[in-house]
């Protein structure tokens, strides 16, 4: 499983460590990831995601997984999330027309 952020794509970054001697040793950057459950509000659904936790605060921001998926651009979003936004995004043009 990668340790990657599902909804913002957010990943490991590397960097250094570096001592009182000024010595360098390399080291990662892990993201605080958590499994959560968030409900979709047009589509009636539950996704479990893996999703960091900054990504987690703007869910909450702007209001849902709905808000946030059809307020984000298309490079701040990662695979799957462009998915979930394009049913959803679907979903509600057809509650729309209804």
């Amino acid at each position: 499983m990668s340790r990657t952020c599902e909804l913002t794509g957010k990943g490991v970054l590397s960097g250094n460590n570096v001592s009182h001697a000024n010595n360098k040793t390399r080291r990662k950057f892990l993201p605080n990831l958590c499994r959560v459950t968030l409900m979709s509000e047009a589509t009636g659904q539950s996704y479990k995601l893996r999703v960091s936790a900054a990504a987690l605060r703007s869910v909450e921001h702007r209001g849902g997984l709905d808000a946030f998926l059809l307020k984000a651009s298309d490079n701040e979003l990662s695979s799957r999330a462009r998915l979930l936004r394009k049913e959803i995004a679907k979903k509600t043009a057809e509650n729309a027309a209804a």
